[in-house]
């Protein structure tokens, strides 16, 4: 199964990416965490990639095509593979699908989690992560037991320095302008398929198992 992840900034994509590679066993392809290791080992393409993630801006194709194709190439995808984060415009989908085509092979569905701007900015600017073990949570919809202190693994809470309404806003601007063109595109070749992402966690999971199968 072969499947692309869409979604805006703070639409619970990782959470809902968590479940499905976990239960249909998928490898989880994600750019964010691919720039987030380069980002922390401080890699040429990682200081790139900062400088447009710094101001809530799409990393540019040319950054993020090769590296994610690559991946794809990879023996573990042979049975297919969660894409999250890619493609993003209309230049990434139609490069993949070039890949796609040389080797004989489609994608299976392209999830499309939806929810309201105005609910993405409540949720962005109250996440807060682990600096330890990278567990996410939220001073309102779930907090940590202690203040400021991850329940896992007792490490510190932290807020990313884009979670603040500003750049959060300018994230959801940015994503909604580059990437409706691709839901159309999706929407086109009959891929896509709207998921409502207010919905509780669980239920939007049993949304999606209902469309993937059992």
């Amino acid at each position: 199964m072969k499947l692309v992840l869409l979604g805006p900034p703070g639409a619970g994509k990782g959470t809902q990416a968590a479940s499905i590679v976990e239960k249909y066993n998928l490898p989880h392809i994600s750019t964010g965490d691919i720039f987030r290791k380069n980002l922390k080992e401080g890699t040429e393409l990682g200081l790139k990639a900062k400088s447009f993630m710094d101001r809530g801006e799409l990393v540019p194709d040319s950054l993020v095509v090769e590296i994610v194709v690559d991946r794809l190439s990879e023996g573990d995808t042979a049975n297919g593979y969660l894409l999250d984060g890619f493609p993003r415009t209309v230049v990434q989908a139609e490069y993949l699908n070039d890949f796609l085509e040389k080797n004989d092979d489609h994608l299976d569905y392209v999830l499309n989690i939806k929810v309201d701007p105005n609910v993405l900015v409540e949720r962005a600017v109250g996440r807060r992560i682990c600096k330890d073990c990278g567990a996410t949570y939220h001073v309102d919809f779930n907090p940590s037991q202690v203040e400021g202190v991850c329940d896992k693994c007792g490490g510190e809470l932290y807020q990313r320095s884009d979670d603040n309404e500003e750049t959060v806003t300018n994230r959801i601007k940015v994503y909604t302008d580059e990437t409706s063109p691709l839901i159309e595109y999706y929407n086109d070749k009959k891929l896509l398929v709207d998921i409502n992402g207010q919905k509780d966690i669980s239920d939007v999971f049993t949304d999606i198992v209902d469309i993937l199968g059992e």
